[in-house]
């Protein structure tokens, strides 16, 4: 059984910044693609960042290049999004992901490829 556990959402103003952080309970952390996507009220679920297991490869949105960056400690099994440079339209659940997948972008941006979840954690961007 895997679970996803997110923390670090909350409310910050625009330009500012936060640090989301994923951690997962199994023991094969280190061999799963992570990933964070988003969901905004009345929107779909979109891909943010992928990072493979090995966190050698990264992947972005084009809306997000240049401001957020994901890593991830294996030791610690846990993967962290952090978000600069935030906007409004950054506002929206976000969801870590977890799956045995390769490593390339149209694997890793699909959410249908991910079979383990975690709750989710509000980021609200205020303008």
């Amino acid at each position: 059984q895997v679970q996803l556990v997110e923390s670090g959402g909350g409310l910050v103003q625009a330009g500012g910044s936060l640090r989301l952080s994923c951690a997962a309970s199994v023991r094969t952390f280190s061999i799963l693609s992570m990933a964070w996507f988003r969901q905004a009220p009345g929107k779909e679920r979109e891909f943010v960042a992928a990072i493979s297991w090995s966190g050698e490869t990264t992947y972005y949105a084009d809306t997000v290049k240049g401001r957020f960056t994901i890593s991830r400690d294996n030791a610690k099994k846990t993967v962290f999004l952090q978000m600069n440079s935030l906007k409004p339209e950054d506002t929206a659940i976000y969801y870590c992901a977890g799956a045995r997948a390769s490593s390339d972008y149209d694997t890793l941006s699909k959410a249908t490829r991910y079979s383990y979840w975690g709750q989710g954690t509000q980021v609200t961007v205020s303008s």
